[in-house]
């Protein structure tokens, strides 16, 4: 049995707005006699569009008209319907995530791109995405390594982490090559945090004025030494500190490669010797100050698969994921978006009932919103070949922890790592007497701080295509 997944990913940039669709290719890996084993076996990118530079009507606010007939035109070309479109992702991601419009033009997007598309941004999943549309994650994989990935577009610097493949840690800058905007020789706009940057250096770059490269390139300069900060070769210095957006790295770690991402790491990576602002921005000047930086001299920098097309290449084949193929869902509510998980850290193995439905009632307090409760998905580990017992036990301390929330009108929600999806799903329907609908899916990792989609069901309701999206991450 095998299967194909359109998938679409739609990134709309400080700089520049592109879309890909890929192709997921899923197939059952278990023998005839025994229980499915769905997993995704390959991707491909089948259609890449044109790269644009992102529409704005100003500095606060994107053109989502244009935007629209940009992506509209786009799957007119790729010969995609609407309808033909099963998972993937569409975010606005570094400067333009901040846009006073940024939430209208996602939610309009959202819907125009398919039926089942997740539209989100966060530096967190940001960074993540585009070090593995990189290939930074595979590098890490195949080497064994860490491999810290700089995702640098126009507005931010997207950090990830990966080590044997997955992700350790993220961080994110506000370090980027359209920070700066130059317009027939004279200064057009400087960035806020850059702006603040130029008072702490005294450095005299303002709006308006004329072009001195040895001005402008003591700002990037600047902007370097916060990036070797970022990656510990220098002591982070307060500058850093106001420049970091969430959270920087961690480094508690040796990191044994770099790679970077983003349209400035083709000006890293080639030599481009032609108009500095070519542009009308910084990212050549950034790029080539990275490029003689202790970064490219201290660390060892590796190529990675893609550049430019990194996070809209992440979004569009790295986002979906495939549940388990014993899974319980008493009825057809797909898609199924923007739901926050609770995650319980106690319910294993070495499981104590003794206190967990109490625990339960008062975190599901925090998801409380101003008309009553929302919709949460309940994320356990669960147990590796439970006993009746044991399933019996967990489906009554989840019911009675979730009491606030069963005469609401959204299913019981629960997410397991482990596979007993099926079974457990099964009792918990039982011990409500079929009165209330029940969703439960495993082979899915989730943390506090997640939301999740759910798409409509695959291979003849066997698996479900699950994003998880990593807001706040928690390594």
């Amino acid at each position: 049995m095998s299967e194909d997944i359109l998938s679409v990913g739609i990134d709309i940039g400080t700089s520049t707005t592109q879309l890909v669709f890929s192709k997921i290719i899923i197939e059952n890996m278990a023998s005839s006699f025994s229980i499915p084993r769905i997993v995704i076996v390959d991707k491909k990118i089948i259609y890449e569009s044109d790269i644009y530079f992102t529409p704005l009507i100003s500095q606060n606010e994107i053109d989502g008209v244009k935007i629209r007939q940009i992506i509209e035109e786009e799957y007119k070309k790729a010969g995609v319907k609407l309808s033909d479109v099963n998972t993937g992702a569409v975010i606005i991601t570094g400067e333009t995530a901040r846009k006073e419009n940024a939430n209208e033009v996602l939610q309009n997007l959202s819907g125009f791109a398919g039926d089942f598309v997740v539209a989100t941004a966060g530096p967190d999943l940001e960074s993540i995405i585009a070090g593995k549309g990189a290939g930074a994650a595979a590098i890490s994989k195949e080497k064994g390594s860490i491999v810290a990935n700089l995702d640098i577009g126009g507005g931010t610097t997207n950090l990830a982490v990966f080590k044997d493949g997955e992700v350790i840690d993220t961080g994110c800058l506000d370090i980027g090559g359209r920070l700066i905007k130059l317009k027939q020789n004279t200064i057009e706009y400087i960035s806020p945090k850059i702006k603040e940057l130029c008072k702490f250096k005294n450095i005299d770059l303002k709006e308006g004025m004329k072009v001195d490269l040895d001005i402008v390139n003591r700002v990037v300069v600047a902007m370097v030494n916060i990036l070797e900060e970022a990656l510990g070769l220098r002591e982070q210095s307060s500058s850093y500190k106001k420049i970091v957006t969430n959270k920087g790295l961690k480094l508690d770690y040796k990191i044994d490669y770099v790679t970077f991402s983003g349209g400035v790491a083709d000006c890293i990576y080639k030599d481009i010797s032609e108009d500095l602002f070519k542009f009308g921005d910084i990212g050549i000047l950034l790029g080539k100050g990275i490029k003689q930086s202790n970064i490219a001299e201290k660390m060892k920098i590796e190529i990675p698969k893609e550049t430019i097309r990194a996070t809209v290449v992440g979004a569009g084949s790295h986002t979906t994921e495939i549940s388990g193929s014993t899974i319980t869902f008493t009825k057809d509510l797909f898609p199924i978006k923007n739901v926050p998980i609770l995650k319980l850290s106690s319910m294993d193995e070495a499981y104590d009932y003794k206190n967990t439905a109490s625990v339960i009632k008062e975190k599901l307090k925090w998801f409380n919103v101003e008309d009553g409760m929302q919709n949460v998905a309940i994320a356990l580990k669960g147990v590796k070949n439970p006993s009746f017992k044991q399933v019996e036990n967990i489906a009554k301390v989840l019911l009675e922890g979730m009491n606030n929330i069963l005469n609401e009108k959204f299913p019981v929600f629960i997410v397991v790592e482990n596979d007993m999806a099926k079974v457990l799903g099964q009792t918990i329907y039982r011990l409500l007497k079929g009165n209330k609908e029940v969703i439960c899916i495993d082979s899915i990792k989730v943390e506090n701080g997640d939301y999740i989609d759910v798409g409509r069901p695959l291979a003849n309701g066997r698996v479900l295509p699950v994003v998880v999206k990593t807001l706040v991450l928690n390594c």
